[in-house]
This record gives structure tokens, C-alpha cells and sequence, in this order.
């Protein structure tokens, strides 16, 4: 009867149609329009404005999917979206969700679900070995730092924030706090900032050099300057791998600084750090070992299905202090002996679900060597489009090229006005997605190589609309 339960033969049933939906979108994702050419309240239109009353059956849902869902996504599974970083999703990133999902376990504590913890735990350290970091990130190194999943770099940025903030002034004034960031770190750090009690003008903005790499003479100049102004300089952030360009700060140099002055260094490797599965481009993890936690995101660049993030903490201490809150329904023996981890400490929210799962699975998969072969493709693409620029005088680079990422402009009469409508143009196509960016303030487009399926067939063919709609 419609409204009662799914039973596990009726689950059975639909779940082969749903993984068979799933499965032949990706087969014919390629075939429709990167971005959809519709306007707000196009999808909202075609949906009732009431929930419905009685329950009815779900095959019916899958041609929903087709005529309302599918035709209002931007496609990020598309082998031409070449925009953002990707969220570049795989098979067993998909499968290990479905049994999270149908685990439906909470690992809020060792004791709510031990297996939740210590596969994450070891995935943790599996990264710690895949990407060849310090092994004081290892959780059992020396008990005192460790690996965590967020959500988000975002959140792992707050987090250490929160950890900064109460290694100085736990539960004090938060006024006179000050942090540090090139300027162009990621929007997420005054989010953070904001959100751990900081006003806008706490966050110090550093200027970058001819690269976009943060200046680490002027971080040292503002932190002496604030300090000197009686506040209190406690965090700081190094990106490896800005987002408008992948500029790679001088992660040794800012932790020398940061060091002497007492601040916490956090590195935010969202994208770039998944290339340390490459040993030749390891050069992404430089300074780890000296800093107070590094983070990066499997679900930009290693196929792990959104979300996952990885946070490592040096010292997990300072982040355990200020989040702990025991409250009696979560005390339990494992807890009071010590002798566990309780990863609702590591984060914001209380409840977390099996995210190891994905990592596991998919680097079960595609094994370390797999995962290093699909990123050095992607950096030979990104090459390849680099040599298509630097070989066509129309067009400049608006920086460096690196890894899979390449930004450039038009070049001739009213470049940036032209950079501009060339942007709006190859989006307007469907045929492929970049993202418009500013850099020296002025429009440039950015491309990035690193969604799953894309091939060289499909960089030769952004190319040919690059230069097409150029003329």
C-alpha cells in the first residue's frame, strides 16, 4: 500500500531502476548543454505547491527527473565543464553514499558507531601516506594530532579558526584579534571569520606578488604593526592554489613568520593538494611538516563524491578544547577511559555520517597508481591548453599557468571588454562552462581540467570554441 514502508525487496526493485537512471545520465551528460538556458522560477513552475496527500509510486519520480531536474542543472559531471574546481564524482564515490545512506549510522562518538571512526581514522592516514605528509598528521603517531573529514574546506577553515581563537583568548574578548590572508584566499576565511565572532576588518588582507602569491614581507610587516597596536595577531592562512589563478603561497616562509610570532598557520590546499598523489608534483605539500594543520578537498580532485574535506591537525588539542561540550547523554565509558577519539569534537555540528566510506571505495578502486595517472592526464591537458594560448598571439596569459588551471585574456583593442563577451559567449553555447575572473583588475577566463570523463577530444573542442568565438 502506497504510504506504507519500502520493504527490502521493493528497495531492491527501485534501486537497480535508480543506479540504471544514475548510470546512463552519465552516459549521455556529454549530449546536453553545460549550463541550462532557463530563467528563475523555470523549475519552481513545473512543481506543485502543495505536497502531496497519499503516497504514490517512485518509478514515476525518475521521468520527473527527466522533464524538471535534468533539464534546470548545471551540469558538473559534464565532460566541458571546465568552471570552478570540479566536484568530480566516480562510481564508487556513488556507491559508497548508497551505503552510507542505507547505514544510516551516526558517528557522533567511538561508541555510536566505532567502525564510523576508525575507518576514518585509517583513511585519514591512508592520506597521509597517498599524498606523502608529515607522519605527525598520523593519528597514531604520538597521540596528539590526527586527521578529521569536514564537510568543506570552508568548515576546516573555521575550524581552525575556533582553535586559534581559544589557544588565545578562550572565552575573552575577541576584539583585538587579528588574522591573516593573501588577497586572494578564498571568500571562506571572513565567512569563518565571521562566524567565530570576528568582524570583517579583524581579517588582514596580504599583498600578493606578480605570481599572486601572498608577499611574506608584508605579513610580517602587518603582524608587527598590529602588534605593535596592541592587538593580537592568532591565525593565519597559506593557500596553496588560490582559486581565481592556483597561486601557491610561500607556505615555509609565512610558517617562519607565524611561528615567531606565537600565530597559527593553516593551509588551505583545497584543490591543488590532491596533485601530491603525483611523487614529481609533491612540491604542492612544501612547509607541511611546519605548519599547525593543512587541509585539502578528495571530492575536487580525486573522484570522492561531494562532500569530503580532509583536515589535519599537528595538535588536535586546541580544536578538542574549544569544541568539547559533555552533556550526560553523550558520556559513555569509552569516552571517560581517554582511550578513544570522538570526532564531534573535531567539528561544528554534533551528528556526522560515514563520509570514510567514499575515500575507502574509491581508493580501493583506482589504487594510489590509478589516482596519480588520472591527475598527471589532467595536468598534461591543462598543458595542452596552455601551449594552445601561449601559441596564438590573440591571446595572453592573465597568470601563470599551473597544474590544470589556466587563465588568460584577449589581447588587441579593448581586451577586457572583449575577454568579457568571449566569457559570456562560450557559456551562452552550452557547448562547455568556464568561469569569468578578475585578476590585476582586470576580466580574464579561467579554465580548469579535472572533471572525471574529460578527455583530450574535449580540450580540443573548448579550444576550437575559444577560437571561434574570438573572431
Amino acid at each position: 500500500m502506497q504510504g506504507d514502508h519500502m520493504t527490502p525487496d521493493d528497495f531492491r526493485r527501485l534501486g537497480h531502476e535508480y543506479v540504471d537512471w544514475v548510470a546512463s545520465y552519465w552516459e549521455r551528460v556529454g549530449e546536453l548543454p553545460v549550463q541550462p538556458p532557463i530563467v528563475p522560477g523555470d523549475v519552481a513552475s513545473k512543481l506543485p505547491a502543495v505536497p502531496p496527500t497519499t503516497g504514490e509510486a517512485l518509478e514515476g519520480v525518475l521521468a520527473d527527473l527527466d522533464d524538471v531536474v535534468v533539464p534546470g542543472l548545471t551540469h558538473w559531471q559534464h565532460p566541458s565543464f571546465f568552471a570552478f574546481f570540479p566536484a568530480n564524482t566516480s562510481g564508487p564515490g556513488v556507491l559508497a553514499d548508497i551505503i552510507s545512506s542505507g547505514l544510516g549510522v551516526n558517528g557522533m562518538n567511538w561508541s555510536t558507531s566505532p567502525a564510523c571512526t576508525e575507518v576514518e581514522m585509517v583513511m585519514l592516514d591512508w592520506f597521509v601516506e597517498l599524498l606523502g605528509l608529515p607522519d605527525h598528521f598520523r593519528h597514531a603517531h604520538d597521540g596528539r594530532g590526527g586527521g578529521v573529514l569536514q564537510d568543506s574546506a570552508s568548515s576546516s577553515t573555521l575550524c581552525t579558526i575556533i582553535a586559534a581563537r581559544n589557544r588565545v583568548t578562550p572565552g575573552g574578548d575577541l576584539s583585538k584579534l587579528r588574522a591573516y590572508a593573501s588577497d586572494q584566499a578564498h571568500s571562506s576565511i571572513v565567512k569563518g571569520a565571521r562566524v567565530a565572532g570576528l568582524a570583517d576588518d579583524q581579517v588582514r588582507s596580504i599583498p600578493t606578488d606578480a605570481a599572486f602569491a601572498m608577499d611574506p614581507a608584508a605579513l610580517a610587516e602587518a603582524i608587527d604593526a598590529d602588534r605593535r597596536a596592541g592587538f593580537v595577531p592568532f591565525w593565519c592562512c597559506a593557500t596553496v592554489g588560490s582559486t581565481s589563478s592556483m597561486a601557491v603561497d610561500p607556505v615555509v616562509d609565512i610558517a617562519g613568520i607565524c611561528a615567531e610570532a606565537q600565530v597559527w598557520c593553516h593551509v588551505d590546499a583545497a584543490m591543488a593538494g590532491s596533485a601530491a598523489v603525483c611523487e614529481e608534483l609533491r612540491w604542492v605539500t612544501e612547509g607541511a611538516d611546519v605548519v599547525d594543520s593543512w587541509s585539502f578537498n578528495p571530492h575536487k580532485w580525486l573522484f570522492t563524491t561531494f562532500d569530503c574535506s580532509c583536515l589535519w591537525l599537528a595538535d588536535s588539542r586546541p580544536l578538542v578544547d574549544a569544541l568539547s561540550i559533555s552533556p550526560a547523554y553523550l558520556r559513555n565509558d569509552a569516552t571517560e577511559t581517554g582511550g578513544v577519539v570522538d570526532f564531534r569534537d573535531w567539528q561544528i555540528p554534533l551528528g556526522r555520517r560515514f563520509r570514510a566510506l567514499k575515500p575507502w571505495l574509491v581508493m580501493r578502486h583506482y589504487g594510489a597508481e590509478g589516482l596519480a595517472r588520472h591527475v598527471r592526464e589532467h595536468v598534461r591537458l591543462g598543458r595542452l591548453l596552455a601551449d594552445r594560448i601561449l601559441d596564438d598571439d590573440r591571446f595572453e596569459f592573465a597568470a601563470p599557468p599551473a597544474l590544470n588551471l589556466v587563465c588568460f585574456r584577449l589581447t588587441g583593442e579593448d581586451p577586457d571588454a572583449r575577454t568579457s563577451a568571449l566569457a559570456e559567449a562560450i557559456n551562452g553555447s552550452g557547448q562547455a562552462l568556464v568561469t569569468p575572473t578578475v585578476l590585476d583588475g582586470r576580466p580574464a577566463i579561467r579554465i580548469c581540467v579535472g572533471q572525471t570523463w574529460t578527455t583530450e577530444r574535449h580540450v580540443e573542442a573548448l579550444w576550437d570554441l575559444v577560437t571561434a568565438s574570438a573572431d
